[in-house]
């Protein structure tokens, strides 16, 4: 029997990973998710509160992705796992006068209906998503690898060669926080840590509300008196040596894990922390901790995501020097990494994003799509080239 040889390896089996894989499986049925997690949305994904809301502020290019994304992802819910999605609206509230005076100055940019609502601003457009379930449908059909950590990457014989035993004709990174497998100094991501708790409560919330963190509407919790309702998310980055604990990312299933003290010193402190801004948006009584949920959003230094290809920095400024002069180069005469392709930098809004973005990525490498200059890996090369300059002065 030959060597099996995939034409689609996907690394990473959060949301965004789902989603590319998801489109890739239209179109081939050769196609192979890994995860270092024993299961898909056992990461960042699945801590996720998945809310889904517009961004509000003045017309500019981030805005504007924004809202079309969040137009597409909420039909693509609706449409494709109607059983996933609470559509009840999301009421923003400002923290204080001078949120609120900012808020005033938004309305004619606002992008969605909306009407004033208790102490705040209304979007019937507003949901939340389920996200480890959103994961686990839109991959059950698709061949999996779980619980492999992937250590080695590189290019042999034209094919993409991982850990020296799985080979493919292209290799698309959707690995977040972890950027490990990617040798270029220009892709950086800034990891920041977030906290999502479940909790009980005989309090009844009809729609979900964001204030300074999110609450979702309520639900029914099997056959009690109490409603289940999610609470997110806190932010934080570390600075201090993370190795060994539930907030390392080369923890696997850190979620399903025991925490260790120090970890558990941290999540307490988020639980009080959100509660406290839970019960600012609304008094919640009776309240039983369900679940613990971290993991950490992967954001860009510019917020925007990353899509396409990568720019392989070495061999374009061998190939043009002058490079680390200023000189512009247009990209299509940079030296790429064939075959390689990520999504990357989503942030805490990857559940808006990634549906939207998996769809352009795909259409990228079937069809030759160009991707936007707003969101492609190429616009953080030139800026790391300005810098080399920079630094040489």
């Amino acid at each position: 029997m030959s060597e099996k040889i995939y034409d689609y390896v996907v690394l990473g089996a959060g949301v965004a990973g789902s989603f590319v894989s998801n489109e890739l499986k239209k179109h081939t049925k050769n196609l192979l998710l890994i995860d270092r997690n024993s299961d898909v949305g056992f990461g960042a994904s699945g801590a996720a509160g998945a809310f889904l809301s517009p961004l509000l502020g003045k017309d500019n290019k981030f805005k504007s992705l924004i809202t079309k994304a969040l137009k597409y992802s909420t039909n693509f819910y609706k449409e494709n796992l109607p059983s996933l999605i609470s559509h009840c609206g999301t009421c923003r509230i400002p923290k204080n006068d001078e949120d609120r005076q900012k808020f005033e100055s938004y309305k004619p940019f606002m992008d969605f209906d909306y009407e004033e609502l208790e102490d705040g601003y209304f979007f019937p457009i507003g949901s939340q998503v389920d996200s480890y379930e959103v994961c686990k449908s839109l991959t059950k059909d698709i061949k999996k690898l779980l619980s492999y950590e992937v250590t080695k990457i590189e290019k042999v014989d034209g094919l993409w060669l991982i850990n020296d035993e799985i080979k493919t004709k292209n290799l698309i990174l959707t690995t977040g926080a972890n950027i490990d497998l990617i040798d270029e100094e220009y892709f950086n991501i800034r990891a920041v840590w977030g906290q999502r708790i479940n909790i009980l409560s005989s309090t009844k919330v009809d729609i979900n509300y964001h204030k300074e963190c999110s609450l979702s509407k309520s639900k029914p919790f099997d056959n009690t008196s109490k409603n289940l309702i999610s609470i997110g998310a806190t932010h934080n980055r570390f600075e201090d040596d993370m190795s060994g604990t539930c907030y390392d990312l080369k923890t696997a299933d850190f979620n399903h894990i025991e925490p260790d003290e120090k970890s558990l010193k941290l999540m307490n402190e988020d639980t009080s922390k959100l509660l406290n801004l839970a019960n600012d948006i609304k008094k919640l009584n009776d309240v039983e901790l369900l679940d613990v949920k971290i993991g950490a959003r992967a954001s860009s230094v510019d917020y925007f995501p990353m899509l396409g290809k990568l720019v392989d920095s070495k061999k374009s400024i061998e190939k043009f020097p002058h490079i680390l002069n200023g000189s512009f180069i247009k990209k299509e005469n940079l030296e790429m990494i064939d075959n390689l392709y990520v999504l990357n930098g989503v942030g805490g809004r990857g559940f808006v994003l990634s549906p939207y973005l998996a769809r352009q990525l795909v259409e990228h490498i079937i069809n030759k799509k160009e991707i936007s200059e707003d969101i492609e890996t190429y616009r953080l090369f030139t800026r790391w080239a300005k810098r080399l300059k920079n630094k040489k002065k």
